[in-house]
């Protein structure tokens, strides 16, 4: 916003970029008024509100039918905070448990990540002959929309075979899945850091005897649901105000007004391991007795 003729616009309005910049971003961090990162950027700000009922909507998935309305009407400005009338934490449970099952079923469905793995490591493959992140100006990124990336992706000889197997969809395959709920596991240690995924990656492949290119470790460093910490629930923990006997409206914490987000509190996340489909029981094999036994669920998959 401030390197392109919006800040202009802007200006000439008697605005100021730079704030609206922060603001567009839920990092405005006004003191007197913090609702307003709340409504841009918390754990029911409006674009969860939106893509929560979208995305469940057109992927059939059948548990967005939440009232967000409901949830809008009765919110309010409490000590500067942005909190839910204590009459509505029902609905606000409904949207909570929605944006879980949302990561579960459409974020992190296996055949979903196995494609945005797929997508990467044709990024990586093309990185040096298309230099795709090689621009100059906003209006220069722009220009990188869907069409433009898979068509040179398609073209590029070095990730020419992984667009081919997308578009015929051969995928590669969950061999293994291992849901972890406590932070302490060793597992855990992969969810951060790319490096140990990578030496992983390495033993599986030699206990497989396969390539090291054809095992892949799917460990997000963002969680696979949303609540995988009590660390990470504290922004998400709108406070809900109720009313005292005079009338006052009185903060209490989401987490005392409903044990629902207590349980969301859990430590989860989940570890993946996807290879291609000629590979899958060895890299199965190997994988159960480097990480630990996991579940079953990897090997259901299609």
């Amino acid at each position: 916003m401030n390197e392109t003729e919006i800040a202009q616009r802007l200006e000439s309005a008697d605005l100021n970029p730079k704030i609206l910049g922060r603001l567009a971003i839920g990092k405005l961090s006004d003191g007197k008024q913090p609702f307003l990162d709340q409504i841009i950027s918390s754990g029911v700000d409006v674009d969860k509100m939106d893509y929560v009922v979208r995305d469940s909507f057109h992927t059939g998935a059948g548990y967005g039918s939440v009232d967000v309305h409901r949830l809008l009407y009765t919110m309010d400005i409490v000590e500067n905070k942005l909190s839910v009338n204590g009459a509505a934490v029902a609905t606000l449970e409904s949207f909570l448990l929605a944006r879980f099952e949302s990561f579960r079923t459409i974020y992190f469905h296996k055949a979903s990540r196995a494609v945005q793995i797929m997508i990467v490591k044709a990024l990586e493959a093309a990185r040096d002959e298309l230099r795709l992140l090689d621009f100059d100006s906003p209006e220069d990124f722009l220009k990188l929309d869907d069409y433009k990336v898979w068509t040179e992706l398609k073209e590029c000889k070095k990730s020419r075979n992984i667009m081919k197997d997308l578009e015929t969809r051969r995928l590669l395959k969950c061999a293994y899945e291992h849901t972890i709920f406590s932070p302490e596991e060793k597992l855990s240690d992969m969810i951060s850091n790319e490096r140990v995924r990578a030496d992983f990656e390495k033993e599986i492949a030699r206990k497989a005897k396969i390539t090291g290119e054809d095992v892949f470790i799917d460990a997000p460093t963002l969680p696979s649901v949303p609540y995988h910490s009590s660390s990470d629930l504290q922004p998400m923990d709108i406070p809900v105000f109720k009313h005292s006997p005079q009338g006052k409206k009185e903060l209490v914490p989401l987490s005392d007004a409903s044990r629902i987000v207590g349980v969301l509190q859990t430590f989860m996340n989940l570890v993946r391991v996807y290879t291609k489909k000629p590979y899958r029981s060895r890299v199965e094999t190997a994988s159960r007795q480097i990480l630990g036994e996991g579940s079953h669920s990897g090997k259901i998959s299609s």
